[in-house]
């Protein structure tokens, strides 16, 4: 079982169900559980399906990995990304109709060609930053176009994270931790942008319908609560994410990169709370918080021990 958890990082899946709650939080409407689970599944199918394609480069460069050690039979890795992704799809089928099934296939099909091919390429990052811009609008509904910014701040961050991974091996070369700042520092531009567009999902709780009939003032209240809980969480988006990065210029040494992987990860989860606060929804936004001192837990237990 540890094997296993190795296998799909199951820790790193804490920084998943974000996607969709900020989806929902753009467009509008009430997260979908089911629609959180799909992505969690996705998640791990993917992470699967990373281990089984480098199965040979990780016998000679990471060895501990589960299927190089001999914990995890390369078919068994096979067959569990392939239930997993099927489980994703049939969860997303249940929870959010035609239209769920719709964006989790093409988030399925993103997650096996980034892992198949495009991994590999100059493409990689780009990729991987696509799979996460489909979870997020996995999440919105019909209202997709409303979460298209929150979207692409989340995938921002996670080209950033994709560029970082590449040198877990070898080491941060000349300008990867420069390219993985900018990207930070675009997702949280592109978070805040979402955050102040003026739209009615900004009034907390669904109250769009009151405050178009007599509750504007109120509205204008929680928009401006929304978009200062919002600009709160972005300033400590960085404050986690940044430091780390930029400590690479000097040490770019392997297992710092790793560490700053590991921490990205987790960094998507500060991220979405704000895109979940600019909506109005705070204790959604909480909750998610909640998960992240439990995440570099389960993260550094995972990796240490």
């Amino acid at each position: 079982m540890r094997a296993l958890l190795e296998l799909v990082r199951a820790p790193a899946a804490l920084s998943v169900p974000g996607d969709t709650m900020a989806g929902a939080a753009a467009a509008g409407r009430r997260p979908a559980p089911g629609l959180a689970l799909a992505s969690v599944l996705m998640y791990w199918s993917g992470m699967a399906l990373n281990d089984w394609s480098d199965r040979e480069a990780d016998a000679v460069e990471r060895p501990e990995r589960p299927i190089p050690s001999g914990r995890v039979r390369p078919g068994a890795a096979l067959g569990l990304a392939a239930a997993l992704t099927g489980a994703g799809l049939a969860t997303a089928a249940l929870s959010g109709g035609r239209r769920g099934l719709t964006v989790a296939g093409l988030l399925a099909g993103a997650v096996w060609a980034y892992d198949l091919g495009l991994k590999r390429t100059a493409a990689g990052p780009a990729s991987m930053a696509a799979c996460r811009v489909l979870d997020v609008l996995l999440g919105a509904g019909e209202q997709a176009r409303a979460a298209v910014p929150a979207a692409l701040a989340i995938g921002a961050h996670t080209y950033g994270i994709s560029v970082l991974g590449r040198a877990e091996v070898a080491g941060a070369e000349r300008g990867t931790a420069e390219r993985a700042l900018v990207a930070s520092a675009a997702a949280a531009g592109l978070a805040a942008a979402a955050c102040v567009r003026d739209r009615a999902a900004s009034c907390a709780h669904d109250r769009a319908a009151s405050c178009a009939r007599d509750q504007a003032g109120s509205c204008a209240r929680d928009r401006a609560a929304a978009r200062a809980g919002a600009g709160v969480l972005i300033a400590g988006y960085l404050a986690f994410t940044l430091p780390v990065q930029a400590g690479l210029r000097t040490r770019p040494e392997p297992e710092n990169v790793r560490q700053a992987v590991r921490l990205g990860i987790l960094g998507l989860i500060p991220l979405q709370a704000a895109a979940i606060a600019g909506g109005g929804r705070f204790a959604t936004a909480g909750a998610l918080l909640c998960s992240l001192p439990l995440g570099k837990w389960l993260s550094s237990r995972l990796a240490t021990s």
